[in-house]
Protein backbone atom coordinates (compact mmCIF):
# COMPACT_ATOMS: atom_id res chain seq x y z
CA UNK A 1 0.00 0.00 0.00
CA UNK A 2 2.50 2.40 1.00
CA UNK A 3 4.91 1.56 -2.45
CA UNK A 4 1.26 2.49 -4.35
CA UNK A 5 0.95 5.45 -2.58
CA UNK A 6 4.30 6.76 -2.80
CA UNK A 7 3.87 5.80 -6.49
CA UNK A 8 0.55 7.74 -7.04
CA UNK A 9 1.88 10.80 -4.75
CA UNK A 10 5.12 11.04 -7.58
CA UNK A 11 2.74 11.35 -10.59
CA UNK A 12 0.69 13.58 -8.93
CA UNK A 13 4.00 15.74 -8.35
CA UNK A 14 4.74 15.65 -11.81
CA UNK A 15 1.41 16.88 -13.53
CA UNK A 16 1.59 19.42 -10.78
CA UNK A 17 5.02 20.79 -12.48
CA UNK A 18 4.86 24.58 -13.54
CA UNK A 19 4.06 24.61 -16.94
CA UNK A 20 7.94 26.23 -17.67
CA UNK A 21 9.15 23.37 -15.90
CA UNK A 22 7.31 20.69 -18.07
CA UNK A 23 8.25 22.76 -21.38
CA UNK A 24 12.05 23.00 -20.33
CA UNK A 25 11.51 19.21 -19.98
CA UNK A 26 9.88 18.76 -23.51
CA UNK A 27 12.48 21.00 -25.24
CA UNK A 28 15.58 18.28 -23.93
CA UNK A 29 13.36 15.63 -26.26
CA UNK A 30 14.24 15.70 -30.11
CA UNK A 31 11.07 15.51 -31.48
CA UNK A 32 10.28 13.67 -34.58
CA UNK A 33 7.64 16.06 -36.84
CA UNK A 34 5.63 14.01 -39.31
CA UNK A 35 5.13 16.77 -42.49
CA UNK A 36 2.82 15.38 -45.10
CA UNK A 37 1.41 17.00 -48.31
CA UNK A 38 0.13 16.24 -51.55
CA UNK A 39 1.51 18.79 -53.53
CA UNK A 40 3.44 17.80 -56.83
CA UNK A 41 7.28 18.75 -56.82
CA UNK A 42 6.65 19.92 -60.57
CA UNK A 43 4.40 22.71 -59.51
CA UNK A 44 5.61 23.65 -55.42
CA UNK A 45 7.22 26.66 -54.85
CA UNK A 46 9.48 26.14 -52.02
CA UNK A 47 9.08 29.53 -49.78
CA UNK A 48 5.12 28.65 -49.75
CA UNK A 49 5.87 25.27 -47.92
CA UNK A 50 8.84 25.27 -45.98
CA UNK A 51 7.76 24.16 -43.11
CA UNK A 52 11.73 23.67 -41.66
CA UNK A 53 13.02 26.86 -42.40
CA UNK A 54 10.09 28.19 -40.46
CA UNK A 55 10.99 25.97 -37.90
CA UNK A 56 14.63 27.28 -38.19
CA UNK A 57 13.21 31.00 -37.69
CA UNK A 58 11.96 29.41 -34.27
CA UNK A 59 15.07 27.33 -33.04
CA UNK A 60 14.61 23.91 -34.12
CA UNK A 61 16.75 22.81 -36.44
CA UNK A 62 16.81 19.54 -38.53
CA UNK A 63 18.89 16.71 -37.19
CA UNK A 64 20.09 18.38 -33.72
CA UNK A 65 16.70 19.46 -31.52
CA UNK A 66 14.00 18.28 -33.77
CA UNK A 67 13.94 15.54 -36.75
CA UNK A 68 11.60 16.44 -39.93
CA UNK A 69 10.36 13.40 -41.26
CA UNK A 70 8.72 14.72 -44.90
CA UNK A 71 6.37 12.83 -47.20
CA UNK A 72 4.57 13.15 -50.29
CA UNK A 73 0.95 11.22 -50.39
CA UNK A 74 -0.03 11.77 -53.84
CA UNK A 75 -3.92 12.76 -54.00
CA UNK A 76 -5.08 9.30 -54.12
CA UNK A 77 -6.94 8.33 -50.84
CA UNK A 78 -5.95 5.47 -50.13
CA UNK A 79 -1.87 6.82 -50.94
CA UNK A 80 -2.88 9.09 -48.46
CA UNK A 81 -4.48 6.10 -45.85
CA UNK A 82 -1.04 4.12 -46.29
CA UNK A 83 1.69 7.27 -46.11
CA UNK A 84 -0.15 8.19 -42.95
CA UNK A 85 -0.70 4.93 -41.21
CA UNK A 86 3.32 3.69 -42.31
CA UNK A 87 4.21 7.57 -40.69
CA UNK A 88 2.16 7.39 -37.20
CA UNK A 89 4.40 5.27 -35.60
CA UNK A 90 7.59 7.21 -35.77
CA UNK A 91 6.50 10.83 -35.12
CA UNK A 92 5.69 12.64 -31.56
CA UNK A 93 3.71 15.01 -34.13
CA UNK A 94 1.89 14.99 -37.38
CA UNK A 95 1.82 18.17 -39.66
CA UNK A 96 -0.40 17.95 -43.08
CA UNK A 97 -1.32 19.93 -45.48
CA UNK A 98 -4.86 19.69 -47.13
CA UNK A 99 -8.38 18.87 -45.94
CA UNK A 100 -8.35 15.44 -47.61
CA UNK A 101 -4.74 14.37 -45.79
CA UNK A 102 -6.46 16.03 -42.49
CA UNK A 103 -9.54 13.58 -42.95
CA UNK A 104 -7.76 10.84 -43.41
CA UNK A 105 -5.34 11.40 -40.39
CA UNK A 106 -8.28 12.11 -38.33
CA UNK A 107 -9.77 8.28 -39.12
CA UNK A 108 -6.57 6.49 -38.52
CA UNK A 109 -5.33 8.64 -35.05
CA UNK A 110 -7.19 10.53 -31.97
CA UNK A 111 -3.68 10.24 -29.80
CA UNK A 112 -0.79 11.94 -32.18
CA UNK A 113 -0.90 15.66 -31.66
CA UNK A 114 -1.35 16.94 -34.95
CA UNK A 115 -1.17 20.18 -36.74
CA UNK A 116 -3.19 20.37 -40.13
CA UNK A 117 -2.79 23.25 -42.43
CA UNK A 118 -4.61 25.17 -45.19
CA UNK A 119 -7.87 23.20 -44.45
CA UNK A 120 -11.31 24.18 -45.56
CA UNK A 121 -13.83 24.39 -42.63
CA UNK A 122 -13.20 22.13 -40.19
CA UNK A 123 -15.65 22.27 -38.54
CA UNK A 124 -18.42 20.97 -41.36
CA UNK A 125 -16.07 17.96 -42.19
CA UNK A 126 -15.54 16.69 -38.91
CA UNK A 127 -12.00 17.72 -38.00
CA UNK A 128 -12.97 19.60 -34.64
CA UNK A 129 -15.77 20.42 -32.71
CA UNK A 130 -15.39 23.98 -33.11
CA UNK A 131 -12.86 26.71 -34.06
CA UNK A 132 -12.26 28.17 -30.47
CA UNK A 133 -12.26 24.97 -28.70
CA UNK A 134 -10.95 22.02 -30.86
CA UNK A 135 -11.40 19.33 -28.30
CA UNK A 136 -9.02 16.44 -29.76
CA UNK A 137 -5.22 15.80 -30.85
CA UNK A 138 -5.93 18.12 -33.70
CA UNK A 139 -5.80 22.14 -34.20
CA UNK A 140 -4.34 24.07 -36.99
CA UNK A 141 -4.73 26.51 -39.71
CA UNK A 142 -7.60 27.44 -42.28
CA UNK A 143 -7.41 28.05 -45.77
CA UNK A 144 -10.78 29.21 -45.28
CA UNK A 145 -12.85 28.52 -41.72
CA UNK A 146 -16.04 28.55 -43.09
CA UNK A 147 -17.98 27.85 -46.38
CA UNK A 148 -19.12 31.76 -47.53
CA UNK A 149 -16.11 32.02 -49.58
CA UNK A 150 -17.32 30.32 -52.23
CA UNK A 151 -20.40 32.32 -52.47
CA UNK A 152 -17.85 35.64 -52.07
CA UNK A 153 -15.72 33.94 -55.69
CA UNK A 154 -19.11 33.22 -57.19
CA UNK A 155 -20.31 37.12 -56.56
CA UNK A 156 -16.91 38.32 -58.05
CA UNK A 157 -17.34 36.62 -61.04
CA UNK A 158 -20.78 37.65 -61.68
CA UNK A 159 -19.34 41.47 -61.47
CA UNK A 160 -17.04 40.56 -64.06
CA UNK A 161 -19.55 38.43 -66.23
CA UNK A 162 -22.87 40.17 -64.96
CA UNK A 163 -24.81 37.54 -68.01
CA UNK A 164 -23.61 34.49 -66.35
CA UNK A 165 -26.08 31.75 -66.70
CA UNK A 166 -24.00 28.54 -66.82
CA UNK A 167 -21.08 27.90 -64.04
CA UNK A 168 -19.38 25.01 -64.44
CA UNK A 169 -17.61 23.93 -60.65
CA UNK A 170 -14.22 22.01 -60.74
CA UNK A 171 -13.59 19.99 -58.07
CA UNK A 172 -11.30 16.50 -57.05
CA UNK A 173 -13.37 13.58 -57.04
CA UNK A 174 -13.26 12.31 -52.94
CA UNK A 175 -12.34 15.63 -52.17
CA UNK A 176 -14.43 16.65 -48.92
CA UNK A 177 -14.38 20.29 -49.29
CA UNK A 178 -16.69 19.92 -52.43
CA UNK A 179 -20.15 19.82 -50.86
CA UNK A 180 -19.63 22.14 -48.86
CA UNK A 181 -17.99 24.32 -51.40
CA UNK A 182 -21.53 23.63 -53.48
CA UNK A 183 -23.56 24.36 -50.70
CA UNK A 184 -22.10 27.38 -50.12
CA UNK A 185 -23.07 28.50 -53.83
CA UNK A 186 -26.28 28.00 -53.15
CA UNK A 187 -27.69 31.43 -52.37
CA UNK A 188 -25.28 32.85 -55.19
CA UNK A 189 -26.60 30.71 -57.96
CA UNK A 190 -30.26 32.50 -58.30
CA UNK A 191 -30.99 32.44 -61.82
CA UNK A 192 -27.71 30.28 -62.79
CA UNK A 193 -27.45 26.69 -63.68
CA UNK A 194 -24.60 25.33 -61.78
CA UNK A 195 -23.04 21.85 -62.85
CA UNK A 196 -20.17 20.16 -61.27
CA UNK A 197 -17.16 18.50 -63.03
CA UNK A 198 -15.17 16.56 -60.91
CA UNK A 199 -11.33 15.25 -61.99
CA UNK A 200 -8.61 12.50 -60.44
CA UNK A 201 -5.49 13.31 -62.58
CA UNK A 202 -4.61 16.26 -65.03
CA UNK A 203 -5.36 13.27 -68.34
CA UNK A 204 -8.76 14.07 -67.08
CA UNK A 205 -8.61 17.82 -67.73
CA UNK A 206 -9.13 18.46 -71.95
CA UNK A 207 -12.08 16.21 -71.77
CA UNK A 208 -13.65 17.83 -69.23
CA UNK A 209 -12.97 21.04 -70.59
CA UNK A 210 -14.68 20.08 -73.84
CA UNK A 211 -17.74 18.96 -72.05
CA UNK A 212 -17.64 21.96 -69.90
CA UNK A 213 -17.84 23.83 -73.51
CA UNK A 214 -20.25 21.72 -75.34
CA UNK A 215 -22.37 22.33 -71.89
CA UNK A 216 -22.42 25.60 -72.86
CA UNK A 217 -20.71 26.50 -69.39
CA UNK A 218 -19.64 30.79 -69.30
CA UNK A 219 -18.31 30.98 -65.88
CA UNK A 220 -15.89 28.85 -63.88
CA UNK A 221 -15.50 28.20 -59.71
CA UNK A 222 -12.45 25.50 -59.28
CA UNK A 223 -12.57 24.78 -55.56
CA UNK A 224 -9.18 24.29 -53.67
CA UNK A 225 -7.42 21.14 -53.32
CA UNK A 226 -4.13 19.69 -53.47
CA UNK A 227 -5.50 18.49 -56.86
CA UNK A 228 -6.59 21.36 -58.19
CA UNK A 229 -3.50 23.34 -57.41
CA UNK A 230 -1.17 20.83 -58.76
CA UNK A 231 -3.01 21.24 -61.92
CA UNK A 232 -3.29 25.22 -61.30
CA UNK A 233 -1.24 25.95 -65.01
CA UNK A 234 -3.27 23.42 -67.06
CA UNK A 235 -6.32 24.57 -65.97
CA UNK A 236 -6.26 27.88 -66.57
CA UNK A 237 -4.73 27.74 -69.97
CA UNK A 238 -7.39 25.52 -70.65
CA UNK A 239 -9.63 28.11 -69.02
CA UNK A 240 -8.29 30.24 -71.94
CA UNK A 241 -8.66 27.88 -74.45
CA UNK A 242 -12.16 27.59 -73.85
CA UNK A 243 -12.64 31.49 -73.37
CA UNK A 244 -14.15 29.90 -70.00
CA UNK A 245 -13.69 32.76 -67.38
CA UNK A 246 -12.83 31.57 -63.96
CA UNK A 247 -12.35 32.26 -60.20
CA UNK A 248 -9.78 30.71 -58.32
CA UNK A 249 -8.45 29.87 -54.89
CA UNK A 250 -5.11 30.39 -55.81
CA UNK A 251 -3.16 33.35 -56.92
CA UNK A 252 -0.50 31.09 -58.94
CA UNK A 253 -3.79 30.15 -60.80
CA UNK A 254 -3.96 33.98 -61.96
CA UNK A 255 -0.32 34.40 -62.82
CA UNK A 256 -0.74 31.29 -64.90
CA UNK A 257 -3.39 33.19 -67.21
CA UNK A 258 -6.79 32.73 -64.92
CA UNK A 259 -9.11 35.58 -64.79
CA UNK A 260 -9.71 35.85 -60.91
CA UNK A 261 -8.68 34.79 -57.76
CA UNK A 262 -9.68 35.10 -53.64
CA UNK A 263 -7.33 32.91 -51.25
CA UNK A 264 -5.01 33.75 -48.16
CA UNK A 265 -1.43 33.97 -48.70
CA UNK A 266 0.04 29.96 -48.35
CA UNK A 267 3.37 31.04 -46.93
CA UNK A 268 1.82 32.55 -44.24
CA UNK A 269 -0.20 29.41 -43.32
CA UNK A 270 3.06 27.44 -43.07
CA UNK A 271 4.31 30.05 -40.71
CA UNK A 272 1.45 29.88 -38.51
CA UNK A 273 1.42 25.84 -38.30
CA UNK A 274 5.11 25.83 -37.69
CA UNK A 275 4.15 28.80 -34.63
CA UNK A 276 1.33 25.87 -33.25
CA UNK A 277 4.35 22.82 -33.21
CA UNK A 278 6.54 25.11 -31.42
CA UNK A 279 3.34 25.56 -28.88
CA UNK A 280 2.99 21.84 -28.66
CA UNK A 281 6.56 21.48 -27.93
CA UNK A 282 6.62 23.66 -25.30
CA UNK A 283 3.48 21.43 -23.75
CA UNK A 284 -0.06 23.18 -25.05
CA UNK A 285 -2.16 20.41 -26.30
CA UNK A 286 -3.95 20.86 -29.72
CA UNK A 287 -7.61 20.82 -28.30
CA UNK A 288 -6.77 23.80 -26.32
CA UNK A 289 -5.46 26.17 -29.11
CA UNK A 290 -7.91 27.71 -31.13
CA UNK A 291 -7.79 26.87 -35.22
CA UNK A 292 -6.31 29.95 -36.54
CA UNK A 293 -8.28 31.79 -39.57
CA UNK A 294 -6.90 34.01 -42.16
CA UNK A 295 -6.99 37.44 -41.27
CA UNK A 296 -7.74 38.94 -45.18
CA UNK A 297 -7.80 37.19 -48.39
CA UNK A 298 -5.96 38.52 -51.20
CA UNK A 299 -7.41 39.41 -54.63
CA UNK A 300 -5.45 38.85 -57.65
CA UNK A 301 -7.15 39.99 -61.51
CA UNK A 302 -5.24 39.18 -64.72
CA UNK A 303 -6.61 42.18 -67.14
CA UNK A 304 -4.92 40.76 -69.63
CA UNK A 305 -6.92 37.50 -69.80
CA UNK A 306 -9.85 39.53 -69.01
CA UNK A 307 -8.81 41.72 -72.18
CA UNK A 308 -8.84 38.57 -74.44
CA UNK A 309 -11.89 37.08 -73.44
CA UNK A 310 -13.74 40.71 -74.05
CA UNK A 311 -14.25 41.01 -70.52
CA UNK A 312 -14.47 44.52 -68.62
CA UNK A 313 -13.30 44.03 -64.81
CA UNK A 314 -15.24 47.01 -62.82
CA UNK A 315 -12.75 49.95 -61.42
CA UNK A 316 -14.45 48.81 -58.10
CA UNK A 317 -13.68 45.41 -58.27
CA UNK A 318 -10.15 46.87 -59.64
CA UNK A 319 -9.64 48.80 -56.44
CA UNK A 320 -9.84 46.04 -54.28
CA UNK A 321 -7.04 44.06 -55.99
CA UNK A 322 -3.66 43.22 -53.81
CA UNK A 323 -2.36 42.93 -57.56
CA UNK A 324 -3.26 43.46 -61.07
CA UNK A 325 -1.48 41.68 -64.19
CA UNK A 326 -1.24 44.02 -67.05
Amino acid sequence: MRRRAFITLVGGATLGWPLTARAQNAATKVWRVGYLSSYSSQVVLPDLFDLGKRLEDLGYIDGKNIILITRNAGTEPKAIEDTIGAMLPNVDILVVWTTLIAVKARKLTTSVPTVFLSVSTPVEVGLVKSLAHPDGNMTGVTFEATPETYAKRLQMLREIVPTLKRLAVLGGRSDPNVPVALASMESATRGITSTLFEFEADSDLPALFNTMQSSGADGLIVIASALTFNNFRSIAELSLVHRLPGCYPHRESVVAGGLISLGPDLSWITRQGAAYVDKIIRGAKPGDLPVEQPTRYQVFVNLKTAKALGLDVPQALLARADEVIE
